[in-house]
């Protein structure tokens, strides 16, 4: 069911569109500028810095919501009644969003993971997932037609930012798909990935991984992410440059990608301790 919006949120979806925002964000920004005015119950012209400090205040003493979640919030008020409807409001303060190393499997792990994984699709999906890099969405998304498997190399259209950017194919995963295919004589037409001609869901596709990863015995919390950070890590400790990595990711700033420079056990074990050095 598609919940009616009011006339001042319609102006904030159409604009969010227009900037290019994700499906994901774009359903976030316009959920808490919602609650914010029904818990402020005026109209958006009238609101002050007071009315969002309240409002932040009141979200924050709701102790199952994340640093991360709070910033979120904010960045929706901030977009609307700042960049849309250009009100002066003062640098609200609010707690920086914790940044947390991310969890990286180590190539053992992977090799685990993939061994572990008894259905031919579930497996396929971890071979692409670790092999690019790719988001979850953009898996999903990913058609026979984004892969040219002869020059290993592949394509997200419409990707994050609303950005196309090219991929690596990697020899296993075109092995395994081409066999795949055959085996299951899929046409090598539409969606890669697919469930009675529908595409998978987000959900299914995390509940295939979390249960690869308790069979396999891994410890470490498994998300569809996890192999994008592992993909990332090792790359850099193969010695591949950070930026090629960062245009593999479709990250747009390149502080994003220096994160895994933190997370590398490879890159650690090279530096010497000084007390080994006296």
């Amino acid at each position: 069911m598609t919940i009616e919006l009011p006339s001042t949120l319609k102006k904030l979806e159409t604009e969010l569109k227009l900037r290019g925002f994700s499906k994901q964000t774009s359903k976030m920004y316009l959920f808490y500028n919602r609650k914010f005015l029904e818990y402020i119950n005026k109209s958006p012209e009238e609101i002050s810095d007071d009315d969002i400090k309240e409002f932040l205040a009141y979200k924050m003493s709701d102790h199952s919501l994340s640093n991360a979640s709070i910033a979120l919030i904010k960045a929706s008020l901030k977009f609307f009644y700042t960049d849309m409807l250009g009100k002066n409001l003062s640098l609200i303060k609010t707690p920086k969003a914790s940044k947390k190393l991310p969890v990286i499997l180590s190539r053992r792990e992977i090799h685990d993971l993939l061994d572990n994984t008894k259905n031919e699709k579930h497996r396929l999906l971890i071979e692409l997932l670790y092999s690019t890099g790719l988001r979850l969405s953009e898996c999903i998304n990913l058609k026979y037609s984004d892969l040219d498997v002869n020059d290993g190399i592949g394509w997200v259209r419409m990707g994050k930012g609303a950005k196309d950017r090219i991929f690596i194919v990697s020899e296993m995963f075109r092995k395994d798909l081409l066999e795949y295919q055959e085996k299951t004589g899929a046409d090598g037409k539409g969606l890669i990935f697919s469930v009675n001609g529908k595409k998978m869901s987000p959900r299914g596709i995390q509940h295939a991984i979390k249960v690869s990863a308790e069979r396999a015995g891994i410890e470490k919390d498994v998300h569809v992410h996890t192999l994008r950070h592992s993909f990332a890590t090792h790359l850099l400790e193969n010695g591949v440059d950070i930026r090629k990595i960062q245009k593999l990711l479709g990250h747009s700033n390149l502080q994003t990608t220096q994160i895994y420079t933190q997370v590398s056990s490879e890159e650690i074990k090279k530096i010497k301790s000084p007390l080994d050095m006296l």
